[in-house]
């Protein structure tokens, strides 16, 4: 392959573990508000537009920072969300100065780290 060949890429897939696919499901769909591709008990994929989260299962419920962020208009709403739907809150939503977003460090109910954040008014 020479490096004039562009890769097609088709999308683009964001691999997490499932310990209870049917609770983590329940978390990414009614707390998140990820819509349901394909579920078994076995990997189940959600999606936002073209972004996609596929849960394996097996996980083993031991914690694991998984890089995955979710950018949100209402950053302490969402954290009130994530709790009540399970999840814990893991770090307070802070400024983040000069990057331009307030960050929040989450857990999902299968204790996949993610994080939340949101982007600051022009001027703040």
């Amino acid at each position: 392959m020479s490096t004039s060949q562009r890769i097609e890429l088709r999308g683009v897939k964001y691999l997490i573990s499932a310990q209870q696919m049917d609770r983590a499901i329940e978390f990414y769909r009614d707390t998140i508000g990820l819509q349901i591709q394909t579920q078994s008990p076995f990997w189940s994929e959600l999606s936002l537009g073209n972004a996609t989260v596929a849960l394996h299962g097996g996980g083993d419920g031991k914690f694991r920072e998984t890089g995955l962020s979710f950018t949100v208009g209402d950053i302490s709403a969402a954290c009130d969300a994530v709790v009540e739907g399970g999840g814990a809150v893991r770090m307070q939503p802070e400024d983040r100065g000069d990057e331009g977003i307030y960050l929040a460090m989450l857990t999902d109910t299968e204790n996949n780290g993610f994080m939340f954040s949101q982007e600051k008014e022009p001027g703040n």
